[in-house]
């Protein structure tokens, strides 16, 4: 893949550049998760903050146009039914956990569409108007938060997922119990230690000249195309990832495969790897299962999807998604 134009001027690297993926700046403070009295004196900063989440969904201070998803750990105790918190570490204003509430504490608006794939009917907390439910997919896309309060929210996400979905250990099935800060969970019957997952998830573009490869699921709204992705499976480069999923999906045969960025994705915990893979055929053979659509692009084409000006409607990924930025980053390559 050709050099990109308009390198990053205050990162060395675009993946810092693309939402969820936070800052360097952001201390972890890993090496002190297994000191409880370090956390204990955290916890009595009087600037800790915490993000609150609902099963999947974060908890917002909302007045008129302005949204706060920090609260002081003292309101947090005001919710009642807090099941984990956990430490996510330190920037500039202070320490940062989050907090993983009961879902008894909020309840569904309105009547479930009995046609309906997905529940998105929108959830509240009795009697406390000031505070909204939102999913973390919308506060990205509306952009009132800032690149480092998303990043901080996309890791809270991903491990109250995890200790909602690992209550048990997998060796003998006796309940486990939270340790190092929220960062593992022990068993007290076999002394198994379980430590949260990432998956890896490889999203590419197969180009051939002036044209790259583009397909659409049926979840996509109308119009839309985006970059194939797959999961990286065991025993498996992220170089035959990328050429698998692409042959698999589309039945192009790749070659050179170039690594250009990642993407923390709290949907629910996987990290993207956005590849190009030089196409080596052209025929396509769609997988239906997978795909709904598969079909090459123009250079130009994409321009216009990007800018919504496309003559036939199709439509780019939005830029909270990798995606975009492997379709910008190609759109704006030299040679």
């Amino acid at each position: 893949m050709p050099e990109m134009q308009n390198e990053p001027r205050a990162f060395t690297d675009l993946s810092a550049q693309i939402p969820f993926s936070g800052n360097d700046d952001f201390d972890r403070l890993s090496e002190k998760r297994d000191d409880a009295a370090f956390v204990a004196s955290l916890r009595a900063e009087p600037n800790a903050r915490s993000l609150v989440f609902v099963g999947d969904v974060p908890v917002l201070r909302q007045a008129g146009l302005r949204i706060d998803p920090w609260f002081a750990l003292a309101e947090v105790e005001d919710f009642g039914s807090l099941r984990e918190t956990v430490l996510l570490g330190r920037d500039k204003e202070g320490p940062r956990f989050a907090v993983l509430l009961d879902e008894s504490v909020a309840r569904v608006v309105g009547v479930l569409d009995p046609g309906a794939r997905v529940d998105r009917r929108p959830r509240m907390i009795p009697n406390r108007p000031e505070y909204t439910l939102t999913d973390l997919r919308s506060l990205a896309v509306g952009g009132g938060l800032s690149s480092a309060c998303l990043g901080m929210m996309a890791q809270a996400k991903s491990i109250l997922y995890w200790h909602m979905r690992h209550r048990f250990c997998s060796v003998c099935g006796v309940p486990t119990r939270m340790s190092s800060a929220g960062w593992r969970r022990d068993c007290p019957s076999c002394k198994g230690m379980h430590f949260p997952r990432t998956d890896p998830v490889v999203i590419m573009l197969a180009v051939d000249g002036d044209e790259c490869l583009m397909g659409r699921s049926g979840r996509f709204g109308k119009g839309m195309y985006s970059a194939l992705a797959g999961f990286l499976e065991p025993g498996e480069t992220l170089e035959s990832a990328v050429r698998r999923e692409i042959r698999e999906e589309s039945g192009i045969l790749t070659g050179k495969v170039t690594y250009l960025a990642s993407q923390p994705w709290p949907f629910p915990a996987s990290l993207m790897l956005g590849c190009f893979a030089q196409a080596l055929t052209r025929k396509l053979v769609i997988d239906r299962t997978e795909l709904e659509d598969a079909r090459w692009f123009s250079r130009s084409e994409v321009r216009h999807m990007m800018a919504g000006t496309h003559p036939l409607g199709f439509t780019a990924p939005q830029p909270v998604a990798i995606a975009h930025h492997l379709l910008k980053a190609w759109v704006e390559a030299v040679g």
